[in-house]
């Protein structure tokens, strides 16, 4: 059966649809929504390893614009990616470093996602021209089949309007942002806890959020 349906319409906002999906076994028809409405240039919500995730396609300048005005962000402030492995990310850093390999053999895929300078292949705007990079892997099954569908990265930064907090199921999501996103996944109520954030540009490495994986934890990985 197909999945359940429902729309709303704004004269002048967005018309987010919502759709419900199984996040363990995504079905080819929402699979095929949610690929279809990011080559379109359009934000879908969906379910991941932690929390709800709003993603785009970040070449697209026109759905990066979309990410911040649905989120009100500000627009110096990066935007996280969703990558399928390290090799994809070699694409988009203008150096590995060292201590990126050893963080994600340990880590990934999992909650953390990890700051470096970017290259030149990434649209500085996604990067909220800071030409920083934060990249994730995910364990989520349904973010691993949006990235072979693409093959490429996404941005993946949290289901929510700045300030508040990160939504953790798809009623939410559509609560709060019916009309500012296009296409809301409903996997359900996650239980993740959010992604930490691990900027490591500069020699000493610094938390810029700290979720599911622990300074202690990430210190003891570097020695």
């Amino acid at each position: 059966m197909p999945p359940a349906l429902y729309r709303t319409w704004y004269a002048d906002r967005v018309a987010t649809d919502l759709i419900e999906i199984d996040p363990l076994e995504p079905s080819p028809d929402a699979l095929d929504r949610a690929e279809a409405a990011i080559r379109l240039g359009q934000v879908v919500a969906i379910p991941t390893d932690t929390l709800y995730a709003l993603v785009a396609d970040p070449f697209d300048l026109r759905a990066v614009r979309q990410i911040y005005h649905a989120k009100g962000r500000e627009n110096q402030r990066a935007l996280p990616l969703f990558v399928r492995d390290a090799l994809m990310v070699e694409e988009l850093a203008r150096e590995v470093p060292p201590r990126f390999q050893i963080l994600a053999r340990r880590f990934w895929p999992g909650p953390l996602t990890i700051i470096m300078a970017a290259s030149a292949t990434l649209p500085l705007r996604a990067t909220g021209n800071t030409g920083r990079l934060a990249v994730r892997q995910s364990r989520s099954r349904l973010v691993d089949e949006l990235l072979a569908r693409m093959n490429q990265p996404l941005v993946a930064t949290s289901a929510n309007l700045s300030g508040h907090p990160t939504c953790r199921s798809g009623i939410e999501v559509f609560g709060m942002m019916d009309g500012r996103v296009d296409l809301v996944l409903d996997g359900g109520p996650t239980s993740g806890v959010g992604a930490t954030t691990l900027d490591i540009t500069e020699e000493q490495w610094q938390i810029i959020r700290e979720g599911a994986i622990s300074s202690e934890e990430i210190a003891e990985c570097l020695g």
